[in-house]
């Protein structure tokens, strides 16, 4: 079993920044291959944000947050940081993040653990 707890989120204006961490617990985690961020709007279906590998050094974004957002790691730690700038209100969502122990990066089904959300509000 891992769990995974989000924390982070709030209300900020457009052009600000906010900074996700993901904190992860469980005999299991080492063995993960990589974590990955997610997002999902009212009305919406989850998508696609962000996702690292278990060493950290590779690192894949969704082209909408491309160059504004940063995904990074600290195993000693075990938590995965989701560093954003230059937000935008369409980035207004409940932020996941996710384990997984293989498969595509940025399908939902490769990811077999997932957190409880934080939501992120972006106000023009």
């Amino acid at each position: 079993q891992v769990q995974l707890v989000e924390s982070g989120g709030g209300l900020v204006q457009a052009g600000g920044s906010l900074r996700l961490s993901c904190a992860a617990s469980g005999r299991t985690f080492s063995s993960v291959t990589a974590v990955g961020w997610f997002r999902q709007a009212p009305g919406k279906q989850r998508e696609f944000v962000a996702a690292i590998s278990r060493s950290g050094a590779n690192s894949y974004y969704a082209d909408s947050v491309k160059g504004r957002f940063t995904i990074s790691r600290d195993n000693a730690k075990n938590t995965v940081y989701l560093q954003m700038n230059s937000l935008k209100p369409e980035d207004t969502a409940v932020y996941y993040c996710a384990a997984s122990y293989g498969g595509v990066y940025y399908y939902k089904s490769s990811y077999d653990y997932w957190g409880q959300g934080t939501q992120v509000t972006v106000s023009p």
